[in-house]
């Protein structure tokens, strides 16, 4: 059974920074992309950002040149440093991985992790 387990929010004042990390647990045949999506209170959820196996890359203009998204392939891990935070980052933040179980075409799946809460306030 494939999980992803989340860690690393938290209450940040803003300007601050905040780590996450998202490891993916479980037997998959390989990975096509990790990545993170958020959702704020009465929103609906938004991407964030994504990173490729083959080591594409892609923000949300929101979180350009403040977040930066890297992965541990060997470890099927994903993370998300966010700097410069501002109180309208304050969101849910969910683990998001697109990956294949097998060979097949037909095994294509995408996992959510259970969310971790960034709280960004003075």
């Amino acid at each position: 059974q494939v999980q992803l387990v989340e860690s690393g929010g938290g209450l940040v004042q803003p300007g601050g920074s905040l780590r996450l990390s998202c490891e993916l647990l479980g037997s998959i045949f390989n990975v096509v992309a990790m990545g993170w999506y958020r959702q704020a209170p009465g929103k609906e959820r938004e991407y964030v950002a994504k990173k490729f196996t083959t080591d594409g890359t892609d923000y949300a203009d929101s979180v350009k040149g403040r977040f930066t998204i890297s992965r541990d392939n060997a470890h099927n891990t994903v993370y998300l440093q966010m700097n410069s935070l501002k109180p309208d980052d304050t969101a849910v933040y969910y683990c998001y991985a697109a990956v294949y179980l097998d060979k097949t075409a037909s095994s294509r799946r995408d996992y959510w992790g259970q969310g971790t809460q960034v709280t960004v306030s003075s």
